[in-house]
């Protein structure tokens, strides 16, 4: 980890996600392709890990892709507020797949086999074929199962489909599963490319079964998905790119079409386009993938656009999630067309902090980063899961928003946190960074160890529900230090 540390300053600002917007969903690091897992009333996405990449003089460049080789996921139970749990290694060799180069677009899926609760993740292997990982909760520790390509060249039914690549993944009622992939346009053939497939998952959830079966997609380019809502099917992918004549009835290029059918491997009906290019809403370009996802009572889509790419002024190709509403028809089932913006939605339920909170929970944030550590058991040995913190220097800030603390309020405040450099000070502020201070949590200089320690403060004039905002400073007493901290968790305490 680089302990470096940035010159003083008085207060970082945010970028990206900008307080009271909802989208991107994080700005403190990129994740493109979501794919979104519920489990338990809490939304899993995972994303491609997009990374910046640098030329010999250390100035950012555009995304060339093929340096990703894991895959982010953050999850949230009110879609405001989300939690960052690091990063899945899928392929090469620290990964879990040492066969695959690559791990681009990956989906998700559940289900329970002898019993037991097992998560799948299906990546591509850059447009190759697609893998499979899978693990006991949705967040790892992720093993690969069969120790190659679940999907490649030689499976029925793909032999003619130029992409291998964007899964997508559907446990029906009946507890069987399918797999949607592929993309590309065949040379003179953008109007019907017939890259699109499915074909039935084995019981194992790790094994195909029959003969892939085409999806007549119009103008089909990439990014299959697909969901059920009231008995219909329906499959969602982004239309290709090619200048050429398109009557009325067929996609713009770059926008999320969708097809229905009465059964998850057809026959399927063009229905028309549902979300169109970033671009159009952003003023950003650049490919168009998404996921569509029921919780609670609501549906959503999430896609991603290069708004906090935008943001930073950087070269193209980094691209970061985003939720809006996702609305049908009654009696037609049709999708209404969604508006993709900054303001996002509505967050579901305030948060409750009288349980413990991931540090690498955050609202908004500014001079912010995440870092997954490996933690070791008694005996110095590795355990298998990260622990994700969030780093703070001198000026930053995580706010979490609509933190409700109950008529009676809080009277305490524990924060399990590993000081690298200091001494600091840990502002609690209701509302804004410069809101009324409800507590201190006073850090000490770092000391030699890898100890968490517990800081701990009390809480005067915390009721009802506010935003909170973390505010990492520089003592009083010792205005020209630049602490630096690792937050693990934080709780507070009833009144």
């Amino acid at each position: 980890m680089n302990n470096e540390m940035p010159p003083q300053v008085v207060r970082q600002q945010e970028i990206g996600k900008l307080r009271p917007n909802a989208n991107p969903l994080v700005a403190h690091k990129f994740g493109a392709d979501p794919y979104a897992l519920v489990h338990n009333n809490r939304v899993y996405l995972y994303m491609t890990s997009d990374k910046l990449e640098y030329d010999p003089d250390q100035n950012p460049q555009k995304n060339s892709y093929q340096s990703i080789n894991k895959i982010t996921v953050i999850s949230s139970e009110d879609l405001m507020n989300w939690t960052d749990h690091g990063e899945i290694k899928v392929a090469g060799p620290e990964g879990a797949a040492t066969w695959a180069s690559q791990s681009w677009a990956p989906a998700a899926a559940h289900c329970k086999i002898n019993g037991e609760d097992r998560f799948y993740l299906y990546f591509a292997n850059n447009a190759s074929g697609i893998g499979a990982l899978s693990a006991p909760t949705p967040t790892g520790p992720w093993s690969d199962p069969i120790g190659k390509e679940l999907v490649t060249r030689e499976t029925p039914g793909v032999e003619d489909v130029t992409w291998l690549f964007d899964p997508a993944v559907l446990v029906d009622d009946d507890n069987q599963a399918y797999l949607y992939f592929g993309g590309g346009v065949p040379k003179g053939k953008p109007e019907k490319p017939d890259t699109a497939r499915v074909m039935r998952l084995g019981a194992d959830m790790v094994s195909v079964e029959g003969k892939a079966e085409v999806i007549p997609a119009p103008f089909m380019f990439e990014n299959s998905g697909i969901h059920k809502y009231n008995n219909i099917y329906y499959y969602t992918y982004c239309s290709n790119f090619f200048q050429v004549e398109r009557d009325e009835d067929s996609p713009p290029p770059g926008e999320i079409a969708y097809m229905t059918s009465m059964h998850p491997m057809g026959p399927w009906t063009y229905q028309g386009t549902i979300l169109k290019n970033p671009g159009h809403f952003f003023g950003i370009g650049g490919n168009n993938h998404h996921a569509i996802f029921p919780l609670g009572d609501q549906w959503y889509i999430a896609y991603h656009a290069q708004t906090l790419c935008q943001a930073m002024d950087i070269p193209e190709g980094y691209r970061s999630t985003h939720l809006n509403l996702v609305e049908y028809e009654e009696g037609s089932g049709r999708i209404k067309s969604i508006q993709a913006d900054y303001a996002g939605v509505e967050q579901l339920k305030p948060l409750n902090p009288f349980h413990r909170v991931s540090g690498s929970t955050i609202g908004w944030s500014a001079g912010v980063t995440t870092h997954d550590m490996q933690e070791e058991n008694d005996q110095g040995q590795s355990v298998n899961q990260n622990t994700v913190v969030s780093q703070l220097h001198a000026g930053s800030w995580i706010a979490l928003s609509r933190v409700d603390f109950g008529e009676q309020g809080a009277a305490g405040f524990t924060a399990w946190l590993r000081s690298q450099a200091g001494p600091g000070v840990l502002e609690l502020r209701l509302d804004s960074v410069e809101g009324d201070l409800i507590g201190t949590v006073q850090i000490p200089a770092s000391e030699d160890g890898p100890e968490w320690t517990e800081g701990w403060t009390s809480i005067t004039g915390a009721e009802h529900v506010h935003d909170l905002y973390l505010v990492l400073k520089s003592p009083d007493n010792h205005p020209n230090s630049n602490p630096c901290i690792l937050l693990q968790q934080w709780t507070f305490e009833k009144a």
